[in-house]
């Protein structure tokens, strides 16, 4: 992985999207203080955590992908298809053989449409969004309705309450999405398959003839999104105890935007797991904000999150070019 070159001051030029991800973070969250009373507590930053970990998984995984080059449009489908699999055996079938049932799905998924993205050269975005159609369609071969979830290991995590401090409390579930987080951060920044991803996202030509195992990378982090999605897909059923095929429609793209506004890259070998978890925090936290306002309808977290996406686009466009000229 490239060192990262250094803006005036001595600031790495790849952190100033982390650092601005971070700054809009404090500003919304000071903002929401002023404006509404009983908002600046640690109880509120907790929820947002708690009602995202499923997509701060799912956000994980995209980051690998992203940071490669590639896309990954089917995650969404992989999630509802985790928990219709998961809402439909759980009557009749062991918790903990199911979730294993689920996982290897996914990973298998994933797997598969990076075998085809690599060795057919086939567009991420084209397998993934057959992937996308052939994962939703799958959910509704299993049913068309909502399929509550009563097995008792679920209901039970999904009940469960872990007091930090008095009034502060977070679920299970956030304690699973860090853990994916800090395991994905090792990943990528001490082991041989993290120094290969960005060097595949940063030229795969280059890493080609470096000797770099190009294959077995793309498909790696294919199947690290796969697993993800479907790890995503139980942490929601565990916060929605019912298996839909409508379950995380437009999942996928929240969790790109989250990566972007996080500051990867879109082009790939760019990128830090701190600003994707900063990224859902500040989509959550939109949310959050939208919520306590109460007269605004839900479709203004679209189009606060778009006009986000088209600052943080032309932010990477702009430490790109200017990069380029320092170069030159």
């Amino acid at each position: 992985m490239a060192l990262p070159r250094q803006l005036p001051g001595r600031l790495p030029r790849n952190y100033l999207p982390v650092l601005v991800t971070g700054a809009l973070f404090i500003a919304m969250f000071t903002a929401g203080g002023i404006r509404y009373e009983g908002f600046a507590t640690g109880q509120i930053i907790l929820n947002v955590f708690i009602d995202n970990a499923f997509l701060l998984v799912v956000a994980v995984g995209m980051t690998f992908v992203i940071l490669t080059g590639g896309i990954d449009l089917s995650v969404g489908s992989v999630v509802a298809l985790t928990t219709m699999i998961a809402a439909s055996l759980l009557p009749s079938t062991p918790s903990f053989l199911v979730i294993l049932l689920v996982l290897a799905i996914g990973g298998v998924l994933g797997a598969a449409m990076g075998a085809i993205i690599h060795y057919f050269e086939i567009q991420p975005f084209i397998v993934t969004l057959a992937g996308m159609f052939l994962a939703r369609g799958l959910c509704y071969t299993i049913g068309t309705d909502s399929i509550p979830i009563s097995d008792p290991t679920f209901t039970a995590i999904a009940q469960t309450r872990i007091d930090l401090a008095p009034e502060l409390w977070i679920s299970p579930t956030v304690l699973i999405a860090l853990a994916v987080v800090l395991v994905a951060t090792y990943t990528l920044h001490y082991t041989r398959l993290g120094r290969n991803v960005y060097a595949v996202g940063g030229n795969e030509q280059s890493a080609l003839l470096m000797g770099l195992p190009v294959a077995r990378t793309k498909i790696a982090v294919y199947t690290i999104s796969g697993l993800c999605s479907a790890l995503g897909g139980l942490l929601l059923s565990f916060y929605m105890l019912s298996g839909y095929g409508l379950h995380a429609v437009g999942m996928e793209l929240d969790a790109i935007a989250a990566v972007v506004i996080g500051g990867t890259l879109l082009t790939g070998g760019s990128g830090y797991l701190l600003g994707t978890v900063l990224g859902v925090l500040v989509l959550g936290l939109i949310q959050t904000v939208i919520s306590f306002e109460g007269t605004l309808s839900s479709w203004w977290t679209k189009i606060v999150i778009g006009l986000l996406l088209l600052v943080f686009i032309l932010l990477q466009r702009l430490i790109v070019t200017t990069g380029v000229s320092r170069e030159r």
